[in-house]
């Protein structure tokens, strides 16, 4: 049985910002390639049969970086829709709405690019995700790439814990986290590490 791989894209200039990147579309920093490009040897010495990333420019660039030929493009795993916050540090959101917070109080809908999504959408998408992927982990590793927070929300419904618990696991750019089981039940066998660029 194998394990899914999650990573993280590189980092970003929104990313070092602070800014909520949902679905903008910006390039990783060259400090975010160096990091993608140091995941490589560690996905090497791995068997990994299978690759989902999300379709932004960030996680397509940090697949090939890391050495992951043959991504396919999985809409599922575009990071959450942050709506009316997209491009907006927390900061600048408690600006308005003192002591906000992403897993509690949700997003405001936004444009026409950036509706906004509910945490129970977000959980609906990597249910999907999940219910494609983990069957596949009996031919070996499954690597996604993706982004901080849906990788979170995907880690609490693979432990099958509330969507809002991804909230305790911290996930920077440019890392590495693997999920597998132990005597059949979900486990997290490593996480947010940070191979040196």
């Amino acid at each position: 049985m194998g394990e899914l791989i999650l990573l993280r894209h590189g980092e970003t200039e929104w990313s070092r910002a602070g800014k909520h990147t949902g679905r903008t579309d910006v390039p990783l920093t060259p400090h975010g390639e160096q990091a993608a490009m140091a995941l490589a040897p560690v996905l090497a010495r791995r068997r990994i049969p299978a690759v989902f990333t999300s379709p932004a420019r960030r996680a397509v660039t940090t697949a090939v970086l890391a050495g992951l030929d043959g991504a396919q493009l999985y809409p599922d795993l575009w990071e959450w829709d942050y709506g009316g916050y997209e491009g907006l540090t927390t900061p600048q959101i408690q600006e308005t709405w003192p002591g906000w917070y992403l897993w509690r109080d949700g997003v405001i809908p936004g444009d026409a690019a950036h509706p906004g999504e509910t945490i129970e959408q977000v959980a609906h998408r990597v249910g999907r995700m999940l219910a494609r992927v983990v069957p596949l982990l009996a031919d070996g590793d499954v690597a996604l790439v993706a982004h901080g927070h849906v990788l979170r929300v995907l880690t609490a419904c693979y432990l099958r814990l509330p969507p809002a618990d991804g909230r305790l696991f911290r996930l920077d750019t440019g890392t590495i986290s693997t999920l597998g089981t132990e005597r059949a039940e979900p486990v997290i066998t490593s996480w947010n590490a940070s191979p040196s660029p």
